[in-house]
């Protein structure tokens, strides 16, 4: 099999084209996207036939894409959702593309296409060990998925989308027509004993996550965004809750369609087939009692390459590091450096845990923070923490990870050396408090692991922490090191390691200890322990 692979997704709107090569460790990077909305299905109801002109759209589209995948020289997967699926007249398009294009479509049902959606999603999404609700919502179907973990439950394909349900509810009102109060609860009625089915069957599970994904989701991630005044540099994890949609649909209702092209946010290609997909989103929220969405960028298309690339465990952890990784390999020139100080990290966070108090996500963002914390040497060595920043957050590389995430690794590895985190810097001023210690705290922790393999010879295997017994109590904030007042005990940080001199390393990790010293509210001490402890070397 080739290393290079393309996925196509023929759905109801929009045709979507990726491209990705793949990774020794599994799973892949993508080398381009394309998008064309060729509105392959319409109608209200059942979608029985595809129409010439949208069938010759759809074939011009695919030619294109086509032609970009071959001059990769990827191999094509291209699959066929709700409209080709129901449409009497498949046969015609799915022969007419085989012919004139030598493309073979796999027309694939509804369980099938759950099943590719949950194979994107939880490689995009940190889902953990919960319960989640997947609803993809496409032009001409819905699908709903319950995922625990990694593993897929149970999951339901319904005829609903965008472009059925406002055909159906909206369907004759012209550019200028402001849609009524009697349309508008015709179709929530509608959608409620639609969902009852489908909330009774999956509810049960009682999910503690919905994960929205596909166009119209994205559609109104961006508007809510918009609203908040806010850019995110990707949707992935993006979040808004039922009350921010309940917003977004009076904005879109107080207006006809030739109107929406005012609303901040909205894709002009999606001001006619909005409102049925917004009160969609609504409906579900109500029907599965759900107060907030979280966005995933990765869905069907995905799906279909880590079919083709499988990830060696499937766990967003691994993939998430694995991208951390390559991005080093690519810009740091010493990628076993920023490995060790990974590895010296963690160990610090782990073993001042009881100081901190900081959780597993915390510590997976100090993890990929010292992955890539010299990414900023490509650029140059003068000022490369805060090239770091900007490589960082603006890797296309970096999936898996949300906005936030991103921004915290950024922050993490920009302040691994010169100035302290401070006010006066627009970015980590822009957090909230929480967010602000967390990045003090781990930056400080990069700081003293940078400085115990100061002579990049990973001569230190690991360090041993001891806690005064006072280092835990204080008045302001005291309890489990949350102060952020003066020293309040002692940290002695003892690096291990095999007789070797590490005179040096003492030396830089002290000088780098101020950071993590106020962070911490603790007086951090540095000495030199002479024997291997080969507990913790191997841990």
């Amino acid at each position: 099999m080739s290393d290079v692979h393309a996925a196509i997704d023929i759905g109801t709107n929009s045709v979507h084209l990726v491209v990705a090569r793949a990774l020794p460790g599994g799973g892949f990077d993508v080398v381009t996207t394309e998008k064309n909305s060729v509105r392959l299905g319409s109608g209200g109801g059942d979608m029985k036939v595809l129409a010439p002109d949208a069938m010759d759209r759809g074939v011009a589209a695919l030619a294109h894409m086509l032609d970009v995948a071959t001059s990769l020289g990827a191999e094509v997967t291209a699959v066929a959702t709700s409209a080709v699926r129901e449409a009497e007249n498949q046969a015609e398009f799915v022969d007419r593309v085989q012919s004139e294009l030598g493309l073979t479509i796999d027309v694939i049902a509804g369980q099938e296409e759950a099943r590719l959606i949950h194979r994107g999603v939880v490689h995009a999404v940190p889902v953990g060990d919960s319960r989640a609700l997947i609803v993809d919502i496409g032009g001409g179907s819905t699908e709903f998925i319950i995922t625990e973990g990694p593993e897929l439950l149970e999951a339901r394909s319904l005829r609903l989308g965008a472009i059925r349900l406002t055909q159906r509810f909206f369907g004759k009102l012209g550019p200028n027509d402001v849609p009524g109060g009697k349309a508008i609860n015709a179709c929530r009625r509608y959608l409620r004993t639609a969902l009852s089915g489908v909330a009774r069957d999956l509810g049960g599970h009682q999910p503690q996550l919905l994960i929205g994904s596909s166009g119209t989701m994205e559609a109104v991630a961006e508007m809510v965004a918009a609203r908040r005044g806010e850019e995110p540099s990707t949707l992935n994890g993006f979040r808004f809750t039922a009350d921010e949609v309940a917003e977004v649909v009076e904005v879109v209702f107080s207006m006809a369609s030739a109107e929406r092209n005012t609303i901040r946010g909205l894709d002009e290609k999606r001001y006619d087939i909005i409102c049925g997909g917004i009160l969609l989103i609504s409906e579900t929220m109500a029907a599965f009692d759900m107060e907030e969405i979280v966005i995933s960028e990765f869905a069907l298309r995905e799906g279909v390459l880590f079919d083709r690339f499988p990830a060696d465990t499937g766990h967003l952890r691994d993939l998430r590091r694995s991208n951390a990784l390559r991005l080093a390999q690519q810009l740091d020139p010493d990628v076993a450096h920023a490995e060790t100080c990974a590895r010296l990290a963690l160990q610090l966070f782990d073993r001042t845990a009881e100081v901190h108090g900081l959780d597993a996500e915390a510590r997976q963002v100090l993890e990929m923070a010292a992955l890539v914390h010299n990414v900023g040497m490509v650029i140059a060595h003068s000022g490369h923490h805060k090239h770091t920043y900007y490589v960082v957050r603006h890797s296309e590389q970096l999936t898996g990870f949300t906005a936030r995430e991103l921004e915290l690794i950024a922050l993490v590895a920009r302040y691994h050396r010169k100035s302290h985190p401070s006010d006066k810097h627009p970015e980590f001023a822009a957090l909230d408090d929480d967010e602000r210690r967390l990045v003090r705290i781990l930056a400080g922790l990069l700081r003293l692991a940078i400085g115990l393999d100061r002579r990049h010879s990973g001569r230190v295997k690991g360090v041993t922490v001891r806690i005064d017994d006072d280092a835990t109590e204080s008045g302001d904030g005291g309890g489990n090191g949350k102060g952020n007042g003066g020293p309040i005990g002692r940290l002695i940080v003892e690096p291990v390691a095999n007789g070797e001199d590490v005179a040096v390393e003492v030396s830089a990790a002290t000088d780098r200890s101020r950071l993590a010293s106020t962070a911490l509210g603790v007086q951090i001490v540095i000495q030199e322990r002479a024997p291997v402890d080969p507990d913790v070397v191997s841990s």
